[in-house]
């Protein structure tokens, strides 16, 4: 039996493309809205209100109690239009706090970081439309 003169090679993990992930899942919201694109703008648009309001309130909020209903509440809307990383972010804040650990300012200010990048990209899909 003649030995294999051709091997195959394994393209090195670094050099894998992958496609960077939108601050909101389009798929998911096309689904929530049944394909009304005049509906998704309109959601997107209140999404953007209710986490900026959200968002203020959490960096308002000084008792535990406060605390866990913003941030489940942030969890909520982001997770209703497809915003996974703000999702995501608010699950594990909740899930630190009632582990017992504190919620630090830095992490406060992280899931300010992932809202300003939804609430940009809201903003630039809302504007496409609007030209």
């Amino acid at each position: 039996m003649a030995p294999l003169s051709t091997a195959v090679e394994a393209e090195p993990f670094t050099e894998i493309r992958t496609r960077a992930a939108r601050p909101v899942d389009l798929v998911h919201l096309a689904k929530q809205c049944l394909g009304d694109e005049a509906l998704e703008r309109e959601v997107l648009r209140l999404f953007d209100t209710t986490i900026t309001d959200y968002y203020g309130r959490l960096k308002l909020a000084t008792c535990f109690d406060d605390l866990s209903l913003v941030l489940h509440s942030i969890k909520g809307a982001a997770g209703g239009v497809g915003a996974w990383s703000i999702a995501e972010q608010a699950k594990a804040m909740e899930h630190e706090m009632r582990s017992g650990r504190p919620l630090s300012q830095e992490k406060i200010d992280d899931l300010g970081i992932v809202v300003g990048d939804v609430r940009d990209f809201i903003a630039r899909m809302v504007g496409q439309d609007a030209a």
